[in-house]
């Protein structure tokens, strides 16, 4: 997850997230992100708010997708109706649920997965 807020801002939607059992990296630029990306390859995708920098969305999408071109790039904006070009999705960063519901029906429920692996 990239944010361009405050640590204290950027700590709420990462426990959000970590709460419904999914592992978060964050970073508060653009190069930390694309650093991340290529430093874990196991990233399976990347939460990117659109006011991350002075760099257009679309040229940090397309870094992420040029490094490594699978990789699912999920662009949050405090604008409803904001649209990054070469991103997987966008949406409004005011929802949590809608933002946990993606990610759900993407890569499906840990707290489910977490279980099945308890029982074997």
């Amino acid at each position: 997850m990239a944010e361009p807020e405050a640590p204290e801002n950027i700590s709420a939607r990462k426990l959000v997230l970590e709460t419904a059992k999914f592992y978060v990296i964050t970073a508060y630029s653009a190069k930390e992100c694309l650093e991340l990306v290529i430093k874990f390859p196991q990233i399976e995708a990347v939460i990117l708010h659109s006011d991350l920098s002075s760099t257009p969305c679309e040229k940090v999408v397309h870094e992420i997708k040029e490094s490594k071109p699978d990789m699912t790039v999920i662009v949050l904006s405090s604008t409803d109706g904001f649209r990054c070009k070469g991103a997987d999705h966008s949406i409004t960063s005011h929802e949590p649920e809608e933002l946990l519901k993606l990610l759900h029906s993407k890569f499906g429920d840990p707290r489910v997965q977490e279980k099945r692996k308890r029982i074997s």
